[in-house]
């Protein structure tokens, strides 16, 4: 299979890219940005093209991305009118549950914000090219570092990246968030790039 790697994210893939997205953390996320067709429409408003790596098919379908965060925004991250446009009045409980998971930002290292793969393509290198790929974007904006955090439910993506390279630094707990969340602990991986 033919597969091109590249920075940016074809418009017209957006819906499908949220779709992607959606399925890989619907389960973490399902319980502050359900209903689904909400959180889709949330998605597709905020997704930041520029901030993720694409893997795409020779016929141009998205196989897979790798999302990542800087100073000047996020992947998958939108603001309070983003949220109010896509759940009216819900917005106001949403957003404080959403921010303390996604508003960190690491100044000395490449911070990624989430790697998933079409159901078709896992298995075949996928996921590891678009991690390789992160890296390579972290050197050229001349980060010493990739840094990324995994949910202890998500044993098969910590698998991968211990495999890749990276090194558990911590694993910290989210207290009553777990009830909120499905998970009860987060560790933070950080892949050097000397």
């Amino acid at each position: 299979m033919t597969v091109t790697l590249q920075l940016g994210l074809p418009d017209h893939l957006r819906p499908d890219a949220a779709a992607l997205y959606w399925e890989a953390f619907g389960g973490k996320l399902g319980p502050v940005m359900g209903p689904h067709p909400r959180a889709m429409a949330f998605l597709v408003r905020v997704i930041r093209a520029d901030h993720v790596i694409v893997a795409l098919s020779a016929q141009g379908e998205l196989l897979g991305l790798a999302g990542f965060k800087t100073p000047a925004g996020s992947f998958a991250e939108g603001e309070l009118a983003d949220l109010r446009a896509a759940y009216g009045l819900g917005a106001y409980w949403r957003a404080p549950l959403l921010w303390l998971l996604t508003r960190e930002v690491d100044n000395e290292r490449f911070l990624l914000d989430g790697v998933c793969v079409t159901r078709a393509a896992r298995g075949l290198g996928i996921g590891s090219a678009l991690l390789d790929r992160i890296c390579t974007e972290a050197r050229a904006r001349g980060y010493g570092a990739v840094r990324l955090d995994v949910i202890d439910t998500n044993w098969r993506a910590k698998a991968l990246y211990i495999r890749l390279g990276f090194i558990v630094e911590k694993t910290e707990g989210i207290g009553l968030l777990r009830h909120v969340f499905g998970f009860s602990h987060a560790t933070t991986m950080v892949k050097p790039l000397v």
